[in-house]
């Protein structure tokens, strides 16, 4: 059993400045073998609630609707993941492909088909969400309309019971604590109606704070938020999640929503994982197509070529030498910013428009090799003058920036270009 003492002027688990100390309370619980005596007057200790969270083979069936199939709808299936305590973790993909029935299964909304949950060492499988100690955020922010930002925070701690149950000075203390935490001490008195998207999402947020979980789901807390106002806000997401040190899952089908403010990513396609990884590590090396053509704006260009005779040929361009004695057709990935032009490079394409965006040029252009005959966009830069009345333009490509596919199955070749 250990003991944890918090006294005097410094709170020896957060490491934060106490308020003075008025009169002491001392208050034990017992959470994964640990007794907490505090006094009351502190900050809000989050690193007692840092945790790992492990999933292991987590399979969730649905049954099927349309009646002329018998099989079950597989909305997760066997995902096996440790996520790291006090980590920012974001599940990523499209629309239907089982991220928000995974952060269910966490959170207890929804029970496993198979597999288990585990919070640190303790199995929660079964224990109904309530006890999970979990925060959550939805797409909607669902604060009570007719209720000041200050009781819409306290409305948690107002339903807790028995040795939990706090005076309404403790619950003062803690709602201005994580108002405090979002920085919306300001706005305690406001109504939502008179707030802005982002405060009202940061409200959200510190209503799932302030009981201190011991883990934070968001589920697309930002899909109702114009353009600048989800920057504004994920950066301030991202913030309080460095600054409480919460393990945070983080669920979006922004791609740049995700590799913008996350430790790692989760890339999910019909519930399952195609790639576990940091941000820019899955962007630079995806393992197959799908990965690569759902990350990046914008998105990769993607060809039909072949591999013949140590060359990587796309139409009637030799785009590359590599290093590859098998002949075999495939698909070229090509990133926005691996294109380099040159007035003799290897790979033409036909010039379709020149969009200047400052910094960049974005230049579209058509290949023939281009599946589907979508336009292939490059990224350059906007120093190099490319002229928008040309009617072809040369390019040379960046190795680095070259991912090459099998043509049936999609997964990565990987394949060293000659220098």
């Amino acid at each position: 059993m250990i003991i944890l003492f918090l006294y005097g002027e410094y709170n020896i688990i957060s490491g934060y400045d106490n308020y003075t100390l008025f009169y002491l309370l001392i208050r034990g619980y017992i959470r994964r073998g640990i007794i907490l005596i505090y006094f009351r007057h502190v900050s809000i200790p989050w690193e007692v609630c840092r945790m790992k969270i492990r999933l292991e083979h987590l399979t969730k069936r649905f049954p099927n609707r349309n009646k002329k199939i018998k099989e079950d709808v597989i909305a997760v299936s066997d995902f096996t993941f440790e996520i790291p305590d006090g980590q920012l973790i974001g599940l990523l993909g499209p629309s239907g492909c089982g991220k928000s029935t995974a952060l269910n299964l966490i959170c207890g909304l929804e029970t496993p088909t198979e597999g288990k949950i585990f919070f640190d060492e303790e199995d929660v499988t079964e224990l109904p969400p309530e006890k999970r100690g979990v925060g959550m955020v939805f797409q909607s922010y669902a604060l009570y309309p007719h209720l000041t930002v200050r009781k819409n925070i306290m409305f948690p701690l107002q339903n807790l019971k028995g040795d939990q149950k706090l005076t309404k000075e403790q619950m003062e203390e803690k709602v201005l604590e994580a108002a405090k935490t979002v920085q919306i001490e300001e706005l305690l008195d406001r109504r939502p109606n008179e707030m802005s998207g982002g405060q009202q999402q940061r409200v959200a947020i510190a209503r799932a704070l302030v009981k201190v979980p011991r883990v934070l789901l968001l589920d697309e807390p930002l899909s109702n938020l114009d353009a600048r106002l989800r920057i504004q806000t994920r950066e301030e997401i991202r913030r309080i999640q460095t600054a409480t040190k919460v393990t945070t899952i983080f669920v979006t089908h922004d791609q740049e929503e995700a590799m913008s403010i996350s430790d790692m990513i989760v890339v999910m396609k019909d519930g399952v994982v195609h790639q576990i990884g940091k941000p820019q590590d899955v962007y630079d090396d995806p393992v197959d197509l799908f990965v690569a053509k759902f990350l990046g704006t914008p998105p990769i260009n993607v060809l039909e070529g072949e591999i013949k005779d140590g060359r990587l040929i796309a139409g009637n361009d030799t785009l590359l030498s590599i290093k590859s004695s098998e002949n075999r057709k495939v698909y070229i990935g090509i990133r926005p910013e691996g294109f380099i032009p040159e007035k003799d490079g290897p790979m033409k394409c036909t010039m379709k428009a020149v969009e200047v965006m400052g910094r960049d040029t974005s230049v579209v252009s058509e290949h023939e090799a281009s599946v589907d005959n979508t336009p292939l966009r490059s990224i350059v830069s906007a120093d190099l003058g490319i002229d928008p009345k040309a009617e072809e333009i040369r390019y040379r490509l960046n190795p680095r920036k070259v991912l090459i596919f099998d043509y049936e199955s999609g997964e990565r070749i990987r394949v060293e270009a000659e220098a």
